[in-house]
């Protein structure tokens, strides 16, 4: 048997028995904190990217939240000047399920801007999964579609042409 497979074994007989780990999750009032971050160089480090995600939440209820997501790219390419972009959104967030596994749909609104990308805004939804590791402390992965558009009238227009996000990292409640 190898390493993973007892562990997996393992969490599940202590989360059969330990009633507070199967109730792990965040709950009305609650706030929270997320961290996630990605990165790419080539070969010889000359063009390297980072991108920092940073999230912030309050729970309305034990199932929907609300809050502000942050982010923040360089890109460093060899004889360029170093860019940074961004985006901010607000989003809307509701949760599914009870105990460490909780998926979650939601939809978001902000901003895009930068050196690299043409400042526009942006709206859509998004789908995520986040897993309690411990009674507040989770492991998350996320995916948005972001519509792109520079005004309001342009909405109902623009559904063909966004970006897709996505984004791992870990989080916590308090």
């Amino acid at each position: 048997m190898d390493v993973m497979s007892k562990l997996l074994k393992t969490s599940l007989i202590v989360a059969a028995f330990v009633p507070s780990l199967a109730l792990a999750q965040a709950v009305g009032g609650d706030k929270e904190l997320s961290l996630s971050g990605t990165g790419s160089s080539d070969k010889d480090f000359d063009n390297t990217i980072f991108s920092l995600d940073v999230a912030f939440g309050h729970y309305l209820s034990d199932t929907s939240e609300v809050g502000i997501r942050q982010n923040i790219s360089v890109n460093d390419r060899e004889g360029e000047d170093t860019s940074f972009n961004g985006a901010t959104r607000l989003f809307f967030d509701q949760h599914f399920g009870a105990g460490d596994l909780r998926p979650f749909v939601g939809v978001s609104i902000g901003g895009i801007y930068g050196e690299d990308v043409d400042d526009t805004f942006s709206g859509g939804p998004e789908i995520g999964l986040k897993y309690y590791v411990l009674e507040k402390t989770f492991v998350q992965g996320m995916v948005e579609y972001q519509f792109l558009f520079e005004s309001a009238s342009e909405v109902d227009e623009r559904f063909d042409d966004g970006a897709l996000f996505y984004s791992v990292g870990m989080g916590y409640n308090f």
